[in-house]
């Protein structure tokens, strides 16, 4: 067999697996995956805002509620997280 042969033989196999994994189905289980991984990209800075804004309010009083503030801050957070992954994972097919 040729060098020739070979490397047609091992490019042919190449496209034939670039193929199969573009053809690949997700599986519900990868779904439910992404589902609790974008939730928990969410929720873990939401809630973190909410701890850190509580203490804050209970150490300092004052006329801002830093709870709301870093609830927001906390969401928009978690939100572009979310996104991240969602792209990322996206990028593959």
């Amino acid at each position: 067999m040729s060098d020739e042969d070979e490397t047609d033989t091992i490019a042919r196999k190449a496209r034939s697996m670039e193929e199969a994994r573009k053809r690949r189905r997700k599986s519900v289980w990868y779904g439910l995956a992404m589902f609790g991984m974008v939730g928990w990209a969410v929720a873990v800075p939401v809630i973190a805002g909410i701890a850190l804004g509580l203490w804050i309010d209970r150490r300092w009083p004052g006329e801002t509620s830093w709870t709301l503030v870093l609830l927001l801050a906390g969401a928009a957070l978690g939100s572009f997280n979310a996104w991240y992954w969602v792209q990322r994972e996206g990028r593959d097919d």
